[in-house]
């Protein structure tokens, strides 16, 4: 049999939906508690109330990330099953119109109006809603929306990010937790940063550069504030 009969791609776009709930919820574990650590040690605060702003910077946030994503998500699937259920509508009250509005989208990629017209009889006769919901409202298995899969996955990769600069802060003598807590956690951006790329198929020097640079500016901000008011205080 020929290998182009054979051959199946796995193409990276399949993870899109979990890949992007994974980072965000890593980098934002990372960035928010290092960043939370590093101001209130700034200030000048005792271990316990940097160990305690750490824990508390990485409960709340883990659980505020299953909630974002959960009603962001939700709000997607929402508008999702509502333009189905609008087309669902549409196609069993004038499916002529349907049929020749999805022909005119084939012809507006390429295809000559008889050819066309055929594809879009022949796609609509055997999953009609599938075919509008995939070339006209360009909602496919890839792309659906996932609410418990977006707050579940944000909300453990949150917790796994936030972990690693309360770590660095248990074990950091106390005169050295603001930059050990500073190198670590840049040091982890940078391995998420290319983890996240390897696993996308993207470029892995842009993507690291990127996720350390705004990690280091939220960090220097956040201390530099915390040193002011820690100094007025």
């Amino acid at each position: 049999m020929p290998r182009s009969l054979t051959h199946r791609e796995n193409h990276l776009v399949q993870r899109i939906g979990w890949l992007r709930a994974a980072v965000l919820g890593a980098n934002d574990g990372i960035v928010s508690t290092s960043s939370l650590i590093v101001g209130v040690a700034a200030a000048a605060t005792g271990p316990s109330e940097v160990l305690l702003a750490g824990v508390a910077g990485l409960v709340a946030g883990a659980m505020s990330m299953a909630a974002g994503e959960y009603v962001s998500v939700s709000s997607q699937s929402d508008t999702e099953q509502a333009d189905l259920a609008r087309e669902r509508t549409e196609l069993a009250t004038d499916i002529e119109a349907e049929r020749q509005e999805l022909a005119n989208i084939y012809v507006g990629r390429g295809l000559d109006p008889a050819l066309a017209r055929q594809v879009a009889e022949q796609l609509m006769a055997k999953d009609a809603l599938g075919a509008h919901a995939r070339d006209e409202l360009g909602i496919s298995e890839i792309t659906t929306a996932r609410p418990i899969q977006a707050a579940l996955t944000s909300a453990a990769t949150f917790s796994i990010g936030a972990a690693m600069p309360l770590l660095m802060a248990v074990v950091a003598p106390t005169p050295y937790v603001v930059p050990a807590v500073s190198v670590a956690s840049l040091a982890f951006l940078a391995l998420l940063g290319a983890i996240g790329a390897k696993a996308g198929g993207a470029d892995i020097v842009k993507a690291t550069v990127r996720v350390t640079f705004w990690g280091a500016l939220a960090m220097a901000i956040t201390a530099g504030i915390g040193a002011i008011f820690g100094t007025a205080v």
